[in-house]
């Protein structure tokens, strides 16, 4: 955990944080957390699409009806 820390140049407890959703890593985060996780850019970045929906806007009642709009802007 600190070696991701140190990569991320956060404190390990911030990065506690993220793991435990308490705290939301950035976008700018993600291709650090990848090489350092040895995982894809990929992966991660969809995980964090996932997340970032789903906790700020899964209560709208007419989340799947606005998602549909921007796939097709996209």
């Amino acid at each position: 955990m600190r070696k991701v820390a140190a990569e991320l140049d956060i404190d390990t407890s911030i990065l506690s944080k993220i793991e435990r959703n308490e705290r939301v890593a950035t976008k700018e985060m993600l291709p650090t957390l990848a090489k350092t996780l040895a995982v894809q850019e990929k992966e991660i970045q969809i995980e964090f699409i996932q997340s970032t929906i789903l906790s700020e806007l899964g209560d709208l009642e007419f989340l799947t009806d606005g998602l549909k709009n921007v796939l097709k802007k996209i």
